[in-house]
């Protein structure tokens, strides 16, 4: 327990240091996440040795915190843009839930073979994979720079699949485990997906009407203070996430889904302070668990890949996802440029974090899924961290031209 209280006050004052220091840091060439990153692994067991947390610690923190942080992120998302607005983004939304989401996963998987994991995990890594992060996407498609630079239809499109896809990506988990996992049937994987599925949706959509309904009345009725409208989402998030998993649902889809019906049914009024928390939880209030797997990556592990784990990382950044978002440019309505911006950004993060830790959690015992997944998690926050200002701005200035 002393372990534990330890590493919440560490993680506690490394974010609040991060955020006292937030404007500086946004003015450097790199994302608070790779900065919280190499902080943790500053403080880790191979440096400083300020943090050290045991395997089973470890496990429930990574998968509880970045349930919790995707519920918000996912929720956040789902407000960022007006109901109104994204009817039109439900075609290349869905092409890119059902075809490249998929695809991503088996090119993941495929790549994940380099290292010689067999066929098996190498599809579960890929299927931890195969989700964009919203969590990182936030980074991308939010705040002043991409609001100048951006076209609002881009920026849409990567935030709706970005919230939908880390909840649908379950089925491909899941399927993925029965594969993997002794004892597990295809049938029993199935109807576990249906039912966290539909009780994922059907929470979801029944507390984020009664989330809209309820602030209209109490605001009507003057009993709902600004402060708490501020954090109302917040809190709804947390609610839908306890009550979806009580009830045996995907609470991370459930989240998503709640935000978009609570969408439709308030007004630009009440949906527009969301953004500010938005920003607050996507880029600070991940900074503890981004700090925390750098504590806790598994740099042994890593080395035991072999040199294959060199191509696997470069693979899963090139491959994974850039080249079907390429391929279907047409039918997603996304111009040439505007289709490498899209299949370059699909981050993976805290979404691959909770879908490994999530897996561990199941009962995979080979450290090769965390060392696989963390390696590809990490290349990722450094390759997106650094990419994400000069890309855009590039963007920009030929937009401009």
């Amino acid at each position: 327990m002393h372990h534990l209280h330890l590493t919440y006050a560490v993680l506690g004052v490394g974010g609040v240091l991060l955020a006292l220091a937030s404007r500086r840091v946004r003015r450097w060439p790199v994302s608070e996440p790779l900065v919280a990153l190499l902080l943790g692994v500053a403080l880790g067991p191979h440096l400083l040795r300020v943090v050290e947390v045991p395997a089973e610690d470890r496990d429930l923190l990574l998968l509880e915190g970045s349930r919790l942080l995707l519920a918000w992120s996912v929720t956040a998302a789902a407000l960022r843009f007006p109901a109104h607005e994204l009817r039109a983004l439900v075609r290349p939304v869905l092409l890119l839930l059902v075809v490249v989401m998929p695809l991503a996963a088996l090119a993941g998987g495929a790549a994940a073979l380099l290292t010689g994991l067999p066929l098996a995990l190498a599809l579960l890594v890929g299927a931890c994979l195969c989700p964009t992060d919203p969590v990182l996407a936030a980074s991308v498609v939010s705040g002043d720079l991409a609001e100048s630079s951006l076209p609002a239809r881009l920026r849409q499109l990567l935030t709706v699949e970005s919230g939908a896809n880390d909840g649908l990506a379950l089925p491909v988990v899941v399927l993925a485990l029965a594969a993997v996992l002794p004892g597990e049937t295809l049938g029993g994987a199935v109807a576990t997906l249906l039912q966290e599925v539909l009780v994922g949706v059907a929470v979801g959509v029944a507390a984020g009407w009664l989330a809209g309904e309820g602030l209209r009345l109490a605001t009507r009725d003057g009993a709902l203070g600004e402060g708490p409208k501020l954090v109302f989402t917040l809190l709804l998030a947390v609610a839908v996430l306890g009550v979806t998993r009580v009830l045996g649902g995907d609470g991370v889809l459930a989240a998503f889904v709640a935000g978009l019906a609570y969408n439709r049914l308030v007004p630009d009024s009440d949906r527009s302070p969301q953004d500010a928390v938005d920003e607050a939880v996507n880029r600070y209030a991940v900074l503890p668990l981004f700090l925390l797997l750098g504590a806790v990556l598994p740099w042994g592990g890593w080395a035991d890949l072999g040199p294959g784990a060199i191509a696997f990382t470069v693979l899963v950044l090139l491959v994974r996802r850039l080249p079907f978002v390429l391929a279907l440019g047409r039918p997603l309505g996304l111009r040439g440029r505007d289709a490498a911006f899209a299949g370059w950004f699909g981050p993976m993060g805290v979404s691959a974090v909770f879908y490994l830790a999530h897996s561990l959690h199941r009962g995979v015992e080979d450290p090769r899924l965390f060392a696989a997944g963390t390696l590809a998690v990490v290349a990722s926050v450094v390759a997106f961290g650094v990419s994400a200002s000069p890309l855009t701005l590039l963007y920009a200035r030929r937009s401009r031209s």
